[in-house]
């Protein structure tokens, strides 16, 4: 079988409360991953700013922004530049009162090729998100490309192997997690090692378990909870790429770095000829999995 090269890049670094400055960082980073061979660029969950859900205000909605809006224009002039597809993350105002968190693709001539608004979200101590986002209502649907079908997905979508499968189901050729996680500043050692190895192995199990290579770009560094409500979040970075069996092909650690790998997507169609998952499903059984949960009787 032959391979099916594609060069791939994350940009993983810091934000803060300069839109300007966040941007310029996101930049140079496509840029460099676009010198060292990139095809395919993938950002950072909301990399405009920072992580602002830690806490629930609602001046904090002016953030948002129409699709296309500044910030599509301007990374779609990137991408075309450079001649990269592009993913982004953005906090999309929709409507008055309606916003997403979506995923934009630019193609490289720099147009828009599709979008993903987020459909799980999250509601947890320092990650308020359902005050801001209205769940996503465009399915799990794979956005084509030149650097292929592309299966993206947002953060806490990450922890869902449905999500995964159903990408994998209609056909997508890679799955892409822009995110944003982190720690606890009070958590031990041991809970953030935890943490961290539970969020890493949770989506190379999608990568074996559909065949597929997985990117997953997180933001680094501390960002303060505004409120002081909490001592804040130590975004712990680690973004990486797996081939289709999980294989790590190339990952970073807790600092501002470029990842830029190759990926082989005919590795995909090998590997489900030996793990043919997909072949031996058992859709005829799984009913139950559209419930909430099954309660005894």
């Amino acid at each position: 079988m032959k391979h099916r090269t594609l060069t791939v890049g994350l940009v993983q670094h810091t934000c803060g409360e300069d839109r300007d400055a966040n941007l310029a960082a996101t930049i140079a980073g496509v840029r460099e991953a676009a010198r060292q061979g990139a095809r395919l660029v993938l950002l950072q969950e909301l990399h405009t700013g920072p992580y602002f859900c830690q806490h629930e205000e609602t001046d904090y909605f002016d953030r948002a922004e129409t699709l296309p809006g500044p910030s599509t224009d301007l990374l779609g002039a990137v991408a075309r530049e450079h001649k990269v597809v592009i993913v982004a993350s953005l906090f999309e105002r929709r409507a008055p009162g309606l916003y997403h968190n979506t995923a934009v693709v630019l193609e490289r001539d720099g147009t828009i090729a599709g979008k993903y608004r987020k459909m799980h979200i999250p509601d947890d101590p320092g990650y308020y998100e359902k005050f801001y986002f209205t769940p996503g209502d465009l399915g799990f649907e794979p956005i084509d490309t030149s650097a292929g079908r592309l299966g993206v997905l947002v953060c806490w979508d990450q922890w869902f192997p449905e999500a995964a499968r159903l990408m994998a189901l209609a056909g997508a050729d890679l799955l892409l997690y822009p995110t944003a996680i982190g720690w606890n500043p009070p958590d031990d050692a041991a809970e953030k090692a935890r943490q961290r190895e539970a969020w890493i192995t949770i989506q190379r199990a999608h990568a074996v378990a559909n065949g597929l290579p997985v990117l997953a770009c997180n933001r680094v560094g501390y960002e303060p909870d505004p409120s002081g409500h909490t001592e804040g979040i130590q975004f712990w970075g680690h973004s990486f790429v797996a081939g289709p069996q999980g294989e790590l092909l190339a990952a970073v650690g807790e600092q501002a770095a470029v990842l830029v790998t190759e990926v082989d997507l005919a590795r995909s169609e090998a590997v489900r000829r030996i793990w043919p998952y997909l072949r031996d499903r058992r859709i005829d059984a799984y009913q139950a999995l559209t419930l909430r949960y099954r309660d005894p009787r």
